[in-house]
């Protein structure tokens, strides 16, 4: 890894920065016939896939007792984690919970009310790592909103990962089942035998579970299709490099295709940086996944010729993860609007928003936070308009829904406005 000059960059080079995708084009038609079989052979063809994908014999998709056995079991610190974790997201979460409201404007009543979606599924992923920190943050700010039913699907394994699953015990999820990747979104999606339809799909996974995601949009509601996970680190001199260097070979460890970001406004500083990174990755257990994420086009460190081209570059660029480490980070987080998640200072890992600081960790990735924010509560609540006018309110504007019914060609809108006043 080398640095570069953001003024150096030409139109491919930012092509690859910029314009991210959740790379799910390759896997649509397979997933499309993966969902298609799973609706019109339900649990049979969620089984072959299992054996197929997971090389796994599933019996019982349904495993909801085995979670609450998992959680017995588990040693005690692993299960006091989850908890403390758990409390926390589960606190600033209800801190997110809105009121239903009604106020006066010169005598029409006006308000919102809201409530949570009835029925709702939860993708917590396996594969090379485990997850049971998704499991927390996608069923802890459903229940918290009083969706009535929260489902898990998490892959099948042999055994099953008993963390995953005393995680989704603790978050108070209803439902368990022992399905992964595109079949499971499927069966979440149009039901089978043993796996119930739920109204929303949200969660992270691998491009074949995102694609699946865009399959069934339309026939369910999900949160937002998302890529690989991704970290942006604004960063001056002030900062330690060996923690920007930690944070990226952290982010590099999720996956080969994870895009990893650093820009700083000091040359000096970068080679620091670069040469931190070589020596932490050395000492990693996923030194190769890391080193190959960090080789990616779309990763390196950047020298920008001030901090506020490097600003320039991160509002651009709309991280997931942005990470702010200088002298004036609050003045820097001030002019930033597109990110998923802000970490500033230096004792502010990313790792803590993954884990156990309360905020959610599903967050939106290739430049999706220009439009769309995180998982939160108000992704499982439904808000409802609710108005009452008594005659005079009515009165004071039948002239403005008169004017603009009979404008529009709405005659009878008009009229029955009218005909409350003859």
């Amino acid at each position: 890894m080398n640095t570069q000059e953001i003024a150096d960059l030409g139109p491919d080079e930012r092509r690859a920065l910029f314009d991210r995708d959740a790379g799910i084009e390759s896997v649509r038609s397979d997933v499309r016939d993966i969902i298609g079989r799973v609706r019109t052979e339900g649990d049979v063809a969620v089984r072959e896939f299992c054996r197929e994908f997971d090389d796994v014999e599933v019996g019982n998709i349904d495993i909801t007792d085995d979670a609450e056995r998992a959680y017995e079991e588990i040693d005690a610190d692993v299960r006091e984690a989850i908890e403390d974790a758990a409390e926390n997201i589960r606190e600033f979460h209800e801190a997110q919970m809105p009121e239903d409201w009604r106020e006066d404007f010169d005598g029409r009543e006006l308000g919102r009310r809201f409530r949570p979606i009835e029925r709702v599924g939860v993708y917590a992923p396996g594969g090379t790592a485990a997850y049971p920190s998704s499991a927390l943050m996608g069923v802890i700010p459903a229940k918290v909103a009083g969706v009535e039913q929260v489902a898990v699907a998490t892959p099948p394994g042999e055994p099953q990962n008993p963390i995953t699953l005393a995680a989704i015990h603790a978050a108070g999820a209803d439902k368990v089942y022992r399905v992964g990747g595109a079949q499971a979104i499927g069966a979440m999606a149009y039901g089978t035998e043993q796996v119930d339809r739920v109204q929303k799909i949200v969660g992270p996974g691998n491009r074949w579970v995102t694609a699946a995601k865009a399959e069934v949009q339309g026939d369910v509601a999900i949160d937002f299709l998302a890529g690989p996970s991704e970290l942006f680190v604004l960063a001056d001199a002030s900062a330690s490099p060996k923690h920007v260097a930690s944070d990226m070979v952290a982010q590099a460890e999720h996956d080969e295709n994870s895009p990893v970001v650093t820009v700083t406004d000091d040359a000096d500083f970068a080679e620091e940086i670069i040469e931190e990174i070589d020596r932490q990755a050395s000492e990693r257990e996923r030194e190769d996944v890391i080193r190959v994420a960090l080789e990616n086009d779309d990763s390196g460190v950047f020298v920008a010729r001030s901090m506020s081209e490097g600003l320039l570059f991160a509002e651009e660029y709309a991280a997931e993860h942005l990470s702010i480490q200088a002298e004036n980070d609050e003045e820097l987080l001030n002019r930033i609007d597109s990110a998923g998640s802000v970490f500033l200072g230096s004792y502010t890992p990313v790792a803590a928003g993954d884990y156990a600081s309360g905020t959610n960790h599903v967050l939106p990735t290739t430049g999706l936070a220009k439009i769309t924010g995180g998982l939160s509560v108000d992704t499982f609540l439904r808000s409802t308009t609710v108005q009452r006018l008594d005659e005079d309110a009515l009165d004071s504007i039948s002239e403005t829904i008169t004017t603009l019914a009979e404008a529009e060609g709405l005659e009878a809108h008009a009229e029955s406005v009218r005909k409350r006043f003859e």
